[in-house]
């Protein structure tokens, strides 16, 4: 400690030795220095408190003291802090008198923000470093005479760490977190979002869900708002959350599930299964004691379900493929569908991806017979056999409104009456899905604008590069399905600063979204790789495969809603099951999950180095061939710049059992504390707090069939090292009736305890999915999507969230999905 303070005593020395004040004896404040020692206080670590200075009396000149004694003073020694917890500066006085004022002020270091500083106790979020840095404060007190005494007190900052304990493996109906932590629960499927709606009765009888939470919550972000309801960037405590709302739990929707009588869905049911997709806007606010509540009636709030006006922009917009009878001129669609995963551009809007729509479209027994044979390839290619039911039956409703084609349109069969060029019925629809959407959060009046440039396939993600002035712009996109690509687009313009608070949001989207390359990406052996331009009059003919023949490309527009079948065209590397893509947002590095694969899309003998795994995990009886616990890869661009064409790449994790074989299957050596399967979600902490600085943390979600008889799904907290930090190795495969295969590969470093821990186990049958943090890192949200996904209203298997506060619930309570806030009770940044 460093106290510079001179602490003074009046004293008159005169001819008769008389003390005029009524101060403490020496020995009085000897006793107070030792018995009344306060803490500084860094998380629940805590360092003694020191008192005088250099010395208890300073110097002897008598006659210059004041008539009052100035107060003497405590405040924090010389202490450590990690970077993102806590730090309390107290000071305690004793004065005769009154004490009037306390003040602290920062001398050196990366400055922080004094919380409370004109009281006797402040404190501060420790900063981000990267390597350990002293802070210097000075607190000062004043008395009623006007005396002051000041203190210096340095506190060193060492780099953040992981500062949890990992939380066990389980099967429990809650949200478990580590000790330290409190879960709190956002808004569920159901809760009204407008005035007047009515509270969720949660029976099967609710309707109104384009102005309700919808369900299936997947990717989120947080959108601040300042006090006036402005955006700002940088707000915590007032923010708006868009949320995706992928999918249904269809038999909770409905009294006793669904019904279907003579095969044709009651118009009413089928109105509830589509409003509860598409994405939500909703208001939240911190409270008292960090207490969080979404508001009900803000202005804010807004849902986009598959009905909602959208408009389409880019180079597809008003092609021949997205001619529809709702829009003649293939410019405008309706609404969005089965939206996964998300990004955030650096302009203040929302992207969220249509990822597994193909399944909700019938076409008919005999509907080869009418499309011409490109149009085939197209639908094979995509998933939309000849036959298809439609998943949930929306076609089959006959609406009381018979101008009402909100459900015909999910019905791709062409009608021979109508004209060829598909403008009299919906045999194009499926094309008006599958894109990248941009929503303006903060403006309920601008229609989501469907951004064609970034392609067409299962959208999981698409996240952006870091935003660099002078630099192209980067959007990495997963398309979510076994054997398809890692696609990224590059813009066309490079970014400017100026842009990033602009007025008119949707307009800087068309800058940067509508105008670009879109690549996809071939992974060597070496640990190099390629970005393959899907341009059209480079992009060769697509092969035939199986039963469809050659495709050749006509234009850009058809490449683009065609995507897959470009990238098939171009060679690209077929990986397993792409989903979320995370960008460092120090080093610009790329992260891709990879959920897993099966030995009918891999087998044995059809691995590569990028998906280098074919092995057995058994679930009970059942054998689980290929690569059934997934891995997450990760590349550096060349020079480190988005728009290079080249990359390195390595894998980053390999998800496993703790007890496999470490050697060919637990190969990044995880233990009980951090074993897990099935990556899907992936971000990385804010650049605004410690968590997403220097070192930043990586959040990684599962959504888990293989490992779940073993554990609920989970959510671990991570942080990684770089691409390049482990090295080449070559693991042995083995597949059904033992026979084996070597595969080389590229590894990262093996997770350690210090770089892996599980932070969240989640309740039944769910998955945890969408992720973010208010700015300053201190509140986290997490969504967790259809829990107890296999009960009936009879009997659900799954009692969340009403379970979380007790760990039970009534036996006929229907689980909701929803968004569990988790803050740490100390007030620090989440995971440090």
């Amino acid at each position: 400690m460093s106290n510079s303070s001179d602490i003074q005593f009046g004293y008159t020395d005169g001819d008769v030795d008389t003390n005029l004040t009524a101060g403490p004896t020496l020995n009085d404040l000897v006793a107070q220095r030792y018995s009344r020692r306060q803490t500084l206080r860094s998380g629940a670590v805590a360092t003694a408190a020191a008192v005088f200075g250099g010395s208890m009396l300073a110097g002897c000149d008598n006659s210059a003291l004041p008539a009052d004694p100035a107060p003497a003073m405590s405040v924090g020694q010389a202490g450590t802090a990690r970077a993102g917890n806590v730090v309390t500066l107290t000071a305690t006085a004793y004065d005769n008198g009154t004490i009037t004022g306390y003040s602290y002020s920062q001398l050196s270091g990366p400055a922080v923000t004094l919380v409370n500083a004109g009281t006797a106790e402040c404190n501060f979020i420790a900063p981000a470093v990267s390597a350990a840095t002293p802070l210097v404060f000075r607190t000062s007190v004043t008395d009623d005479s006007g005396n002051v005494v000041t203190v210096d007190t340095t506190v060193t900052i060492q780099p953040a760490a992981l500062g949890f304990t990992a939380v066990a493996k389980n099967k429990l109906d809650v949200v478990t977190v580590p000790a330290g932590y409190k879960v709190q629960i956002g808004a569920r499927l159901g809760d009204p979002i407008a005035t007047g709606v009515a509270a969720f009765a949660n029976d099967g009888t609710d309707g109104n869900y384009a102005q309700r939470i919808g369900d299936h919550g997947d990717a989120l972000y947080w959108y601040g708002l300042n006090t006036a309801g402005g955006r700002d960037d940088n707000s915590s405590f007032r923010g708006l959350i868009v949320q995706n709302h992928e999918n249904i739990n269809q038999q909770y929707l409905h009294p006793a599930g669904p019904t279907a009588p003579g095969g044709i869905r009651p118009e009413a049911e089928a109105i509830k299964e589509i409003e509860c997709h598409g994405v939500s806007v909703v208001e939240y606010v911190e409270g008292a004691n960090r207490s969080w509540s979404y508001v009900q009636n803000s202005s804010f709030n807004r849902r986009v379900t598959p009905n909602t006006p959208a408009t389409f922009s880019g180079p597809a917009a008003g092609s021949a493929l997205l001619k529809t009878a709702y829009s003649t001129n293939g410019t405008a669609g309706r609404g969005t569908l089965n939206n996964c995963a998300n990004g955030h551009t650096g302009w203040g809007t929302n992207l969220t991806c249509e990822e597994n729509w193909a399944g909700y479209f019938k076409r008919g027994a005999g509907d080869n017979a009418n499309r011409t044979a490109r149009e085939v390839t197209q639908l094979n290619r995509y998933g939309i056999s000849q036959g298809a039911a439609g998943s949930y039956g929306w076609a089959t409703v006959v609406p009381a409104d018979p101008a009402n084609t909100s459900f015909r349109r999910f019905d791709l069969t062409v009608d021979t009456t109508k004209p060829a060029d598909g403008t009299g019925d919906y045999r194009y629809e499926a094309n008006q899905f599958g894109w990248v959407v941009e929503i303006d959060p903060y403006d309920r009046t601008i229609a989501p604008r469907k951004r064609t440039a970034l392609g067409r396939m299962g959208h999981e993600g698409a996240w952006l590069s870091k935003t660099i002035a002078g630099k192209k712009l980067a959007v990495y996109l997963g398309d979510d399905a076994r054997g398809e690509y890692l696609y990224k687009f590059v813009s066309n313009v490079a970014w400017s600063d100026a842009d990033a608070q602009a007025a008119n949001r949707i307009a800087i989207g068309d800058k940067y979204l509508d105008a670009g390359t879109l690549y996809v990406a071939k992974f060597n052996a070496d640990g190099t790789g390629n970005w393959l331009p899907l341009v059209f009059g480079s992009v060769p003919d697509r092969p035939a495969v199986g039963a469809d023949p050659v495709y050749v490309f006509q234009d850009q527009a058809d490449i683009l809603a065609n995507a897959r079948l470009a990238g098939d065209a171009l060679g690209a590397t077929k990986m397993d099951r792409p989903e979320w893509t995370a960008v460092n947002p120090v080093n610009g590095e790329v992260y891709l999950t990879l959920t897993n694969n099966n030995a009918s899309v891999r087998p044995l003998n059809g691995t590569d180095a990028a998906n280098p795994r074919h092995y057995n995990d058994p679930k009970g009886a059942t054998n689980q061939f290929g690569n059934p616990n997934g891995h997450i890869i990760r590349l550096r661009e060349t020079g480190d710049d988005p728009a290079a064409t080249g990359f390195t790449w390595d894998i980053y994790l390999f998800g496993a059992g703790s007890d496999l074989d470490p050697a060919n299957i637990n190969i990044s050596g995880l233990t009980a504390d951090n074993d897990f399967s099935s990556p899907d979600g992936l971000w990385f902490g804010r650049p605004q707090n410690a968590s997403g600085l220097v070192k930043p943390v990586l959040w990684i979600q599962t959504d888990d069939g293989a490992y779940t008889d073993v554990t609920n799904c989970m959510m671990l907290a991570a942080m990684p090292g770089t691409v390049g930090d482990g090295g080449a190795r070559t693991i042995t495969n083995t597949g059904s009736g033992g026979a084996t295969a070597t595969q080389a590969t590229r590894v990262g470093a093996p997770a350690t305890a210090a770089t892996l821990k599980r932070f969240l186990v989640g309740p039944v049958e769910c998955e945890i999915t969408g992720v973010d943090t208010t700015p300053d890192g201190r509140t986290l949200f997490v969504g967790i999507q259809h829990p107890g996904e296999n009960g009936t209203p009879a009997a659900p298997s799954s009692h969340w969230p009403a379970s979380q506060a007790s760990g039970s619930a009534g036996a006929t309570v229907r689980p909701r999905s929803a968004i569990a806030i988790i803050t740490k009770n100390d007030g620090g940044v989440v995971a440090l």
